[in-house]
């Protein structure tokens, strides 16, 4: 069940990621994620997320643009990737689990494997608010601006709510899949119904 819950993650991110770049008008780039969908296989064996990524990353800031270099576009990915990494340990915290035991993310000095997992669809919130940003420096403001993050509305299940409650949401509906071994559990958000 592990295995397909993870899929089922990196499906939906990837599905994001795809909305997103059709969005903002990257609609080859959006089709060519779409057919990554489709063609995964289970627990991601074959890496669409990562072949995904890098035809996403430099949709969005240039195709000079990788995630290793010292830029105000990474700093600010990885500022606001650790605003809802902390929000996702604190839900599997209060949830009851162990944040140091992945779906597919194992790394023995990782404390944060589980939320490493868990917050892979909600990276995209993080990826939009940094494209519009478009970012000279970042500084104060800036981090201001993604901690607001958690402030923002998308759709789960239904309802219309703030991302922090539907990041709690979320995961608990990832737990109720995990428990019940039935990957339809899963409540993934939606930016609109």
């Amino acid at each position: 069940i592990k295995g397909y819950v993870w899929t089922n993650i990196v499906s939906d991110k990837i599905k994001k990621q795809s909305e997103l770049l059709n969005t903002i008008g990257y609609k080859t780039e959006s089709d060519l994620l779409k057919g990554y969908i489709l063609n995964m296989l289970f627990m991601d064996c074959n890496n669409r997320e990562g072949h995904a990524a890098k035809v996403y990353f430099n949709a969005l800031f240039g195709m000079t643009f990788t995630r290793t270099a010292d830029c105000p576009e990474n700093a600010a990915l990885n500022y606001g990737y650790s605003i809802l990494l902390s929000a996702f340990a604190r839900e599997i915290v209060a949830s009851g689990y162990i944040t140091q035991l992945g779906l597919f993310h194992d790394n023995m000095f990782n404390e944060l494997n589980l939320a490493c997992d868990l917050m892979e669809p909600f990276r995209i919130l993080v990826d939009r608010q940094v494209y519009k940003m478009n970012l000279q420096e970042f500084g104060k403001e800036e981090k201001i601006e993604l901690v607001d993050i958690l402030n923002h509305s998308v759709y789960i299940d239904g309802n219309q709510e703030y991302v922090s409650k539907a990041i709690r949401i979320y995961s608990k509906s990832i737990f109720d899949a995990l428990n019940e071994n039935d990957v339809s559990q899963i409540r993934f958000y939606k930016n609109e119904l």
